[in-house]
């Protein structure tokens, strides 16, 4: 499974976003961000920095109160809810630190939900889910419950449902938190994989071994974004 596009997939111009009060509160303040297709982004910093808010914003799951981001040249900040929500499942997949994986279906069923939800025409559903599964790596688990699965096993479910639609962004939120260091290390591997298949990886971590894995790493503190001089990761894509 690869991706083949050109150009800058996120841009972010000034973008901000503070929530109302009393007192209002600047949660990221006016940020400047190019990211392009094929990077592989770590974003870090303390609980409190504004990692959330930034992830809320890249992922379209909330609007920004100034400034302006374009995903793949398409300029989100003015959309209306349905429109970032048709626009979010259409060009961004998201890795949580939960699973969300429904205990009562199978793997297979649990990656075909994600394109039911996107409104992907029916032919061809199945073996889309059958080619996200078997790019990490449980080809041979189509039909097994979660409950049956590793953890491991079950993030790699998640990954498969959040490839499912060949997004432009796979957004990465503390996607080992649940996970044992080897198979935190799997899941790296294959973060790493897929970085080198062409995605556009932005992973949000606490975890400084997560992060060099990345190619670049952007520091967050007090709603404020600064790339580290020489803050290169090992670049394992």
């Amino acid at each position: 499974m690869t991706v083949r596009i050109s150009g800058p997939v996120i841009e972010l111009r000034g973008l901000a976003r503070t929530y109302p009060g009393p007192p209002p509160v600047p949660a990221l303040r006016p940020a400047d961000l190019v990211i392009e297709t094929g990077d592989y982004v770590a974003v870090t910093g303390p609980s409190g920095s504004g990692k959330s808010t930034l992830l809320h914003l890249l992922g379209l799951l909330d609007a920004p109160t100034e400034g302006r981001y374009l995903l793949d040249g398409l300029d989100t900040s003015r959309l209306g809810d349905r429109d970032r929500s048709a626009l979010r499942g259409r060009r961004i997949g998201f890795v949580f630190q939960a699973f969300h994986l429904l205990p009562y279906r199978t793997a297979l069923e649990n990656v075909l939900l994600a394109e039911l939800y996107n409104q992907t025409p029916r032919g061809g559903r199945v073996e889309a889910a059958v080619d996200a599964l078997d790019a990490v790596g449980l080809g041979h688990r189509l039909d097994a419950l979660p409950t049956t699965l590793s953890g491991g096993e079950c993030q790699r479910v998640a990954i498969a449902r959040a490839l499912v639609n060949r997004p432009s962004l796979l957004l990465c939120d503390e996607p080992t938190g649940n996970l044992d260091s080897r198979n935190a290390a799997a899941l790296m591997g294959l973060l790493d994989q897929l970085n080198g298949a062409g995605f556009t990886i932005v992973v949000i971590t606490h975890d400084a071994n997560v992060a060099a894995h990345a190619g670049r790493t952007i520091a967050i503190s007090d709603g404020m974004l600064a790339e580290p001089a020489g803050a290169q990761g090992s670049g394992h894509a």
